[in-house]
């Protein structure tokens, strides 16, 4: 069939194309998650819910600033552990030190031992954000003894190293028991030994200070 006749003009076109809807570009806002951990008490590790404390500068929650109010201490087993583990690597560090310079040197420089207790006594009080007591004392007294005393026995294997028929296996025992109790034993070379166990008994006290518990200040409450 033939065609029907369009107009020469194109108006009918025209009219036809601005009368039809247009499409338009559709935008949406993108949309971000957060994934942000939820903050929480520094001592006992409980999420905040709607307010929380400063406690000698630390975060903590109702419960535990209330306990810090009505002097008990602020203290948790996870301050605790992680200042053990902080003092364990200042006491491990200052074994291998101690040890390393006598071998070295042949030499029993004691005044390490003061050092020592110090650098104990720092970093136990750095694990525990600040929270000392009984406990965080015994821990670094014991670990300042363990660092000195027990810095004898890779020096007694330097000793024995020259010697080829010994008997390792068989003097572990001895070594050990030989290191638990080298402050003491030294007492018996006279003087020099009585110095080694006074400077020992200085380091300790320096852990015994340093980690004593501080003064608690409260402030807050402060909302999230």
């Amino acid at each position: 069939m033939p065609e029907p006749w369009k107009p020469l003009t194109g108006l009918d076109e025209l009219e036809k194309a601005s009368s039809a809807p247009v499409a338009r570009p559709q935008f949406t806002r993108p949309e971000y998650t957060q994934s942000a951990a939820k903050p929480s008490c520094q001592i006992c590790l409980n999420p905040f819910t709607r307010e929380f404390f400063k406690l000698n500068g630390r975060s903590v929650c109702p419960d535990c600033a209330a306990k810090a109010k009505s002097g008990q201490a602020a203290d948790g087993n996870a301050a605790y552990m992680q200042g053990l583990l902080y003092g364990a690597g200042a006491a491990c560090a200052g074994l291998v030190f101690y040890a390393g310079f006598t071998i070295a040197t042949h030499f029993y420089f004691g005044y390490v031992a003061i050092a020592v207790g110090w650098l104990v006594g720092k970093a136990i009080m750095k694990g525990s954000n600040g929270v000392g007591g009984r406990r965080y004392q015994i821990a670094a007294m014991t670990m300042t003894y363990a660092a000195i005393s027990l810095a004898a026995i890779p020096i007694r294997i330097a000793q024995l190293a020259p010697a080829r028929d010994v008997d390792w296996a068989g003097r572990i025992p001895e070594l050990v028991l030989w290191g638990i109790a080298s402050p003491l034993i030294e007492i018996l070379s006279g003087l020099p030994g009585m110095i080694g166990l006074v400077l020992l008994l200085m380091g300790m006290r320096f852990a015994w200070k340093m980690t004593a518990a501080r003064r608690l200040t409260v402030a807050g409450p402060y909302s999230i």
